[in-house]
């Protein structure tokens, strides 16, 4: 078994024990529950950079990232920064991360936020909505279309912007639908974690215009990102690039000062 395949087990576990814990009515009496959601799409579209940079601690391919850094002073740098968007990582074993991440980003910032998760019920894109969320990811790798289309449209009638993550043509294939926003597309192979640019090339001419492209992984320099914009992406997926230094606004604020110069 892969990586990828021991996480969706121990997340359908995980999953099972928080609807025990918490009913869906629970989380729709959350005060965030009526709020307007920021559209990531038209951010990206709008901007020159096109960055939504992450908050993460670890990886299962790297045990510590940064976990010194409050989640409140990554957000507000990435806000100074003029990033487009900021993704949060919220599953704890695998990456350290929590719905508490999203709630502390949230409540000092105004970026479009996305709950980076491998989401496989409905549910979590409730929880998602309660904690601030604007934006959800869909990883087609764990997810048949039926799947995908109901998890895209509870996210489109709860107000929430679906990011659908493909990694080769087979998956965007079953994949595209009207209730998506973005496409993104990740670089990284999910059986050697090896890293492409060329994974992003060569599927950009089969993403229907309708959808806002995203690259994903791999991308640590404003020449890959570069390298990209011919094909038609507008959103670049920023991980660990800033997150391994120790202050990852100026890391960010000083990469989108290179690349729109």
């Amino acid at each position: 078994m892969t990586i990828l395949d021991h996480i969706i087990i121990d997340k359908i576990k995980e999953v099972e024990l928080r609807k025990k814990a918490f009913t869906t009515s629970y989380w729709e009496q959350s005060p965030m529950f009526e709020r307007k959601s920021i559209s990531l799409s038209k951010r990206l579209q709008a901007s020159p950079s096109g960055i939504i940079a992450e908050h993460k601690r670890r990886s299962p391919s790297r045990d510590n990232i940064n976990s010194s850094l409050s989640v409140h002073t990554v957000a507000q740098g990435y806000e100074k920064a003029g990033v487009c968007g900021m993704s949060v990582l919220t599953d704890q074993k695998y990456f350290g991360g929590s719905l508490e991440d999203l709630t502390a980003a949230r409540t000092v910032c105004q970026l479009p936020l996305l709950r980076k998760e491998f989401i496989i019920d409905p549910y979590q894109i409730i929880e998602a909505k309660a904690h601030g969320a604007d934006v959800i990811l869909l990883i087609a790798a764990v997810l048949d279309r039926a799947q995908i289309k109901q998890l895209s449209e509870t996210a489109q009638s709860l107000g929430l912007e679906v990011l659908l993550e493909v990694h080769n043509r087979e998956e965007l294939d079953k994949a595209i639908m009207p209730s998506l926003d973005m496409l993104g597309v990740n670089n990284r192979n999910l059986k050697t974690f090896e890293v492409s640019l060329e994974t992003s090339k060569q599927l950009a001419e089969y993403i229907p215009d309708d959808f806002v492209k995203v690259s994903e992984s791999g991308i640590s320099s404003t020449v890959a990102i570069k390298s990209l914009k011919p094909y038609g992406y507008e959103g670049f997926l920023i991980g660990e690039n800033f997150m391994k230094t120790n202050t990852p606004g100026i890391a960010a604020a000083d990469f989108i000062k290179t690349l729109t110069l």
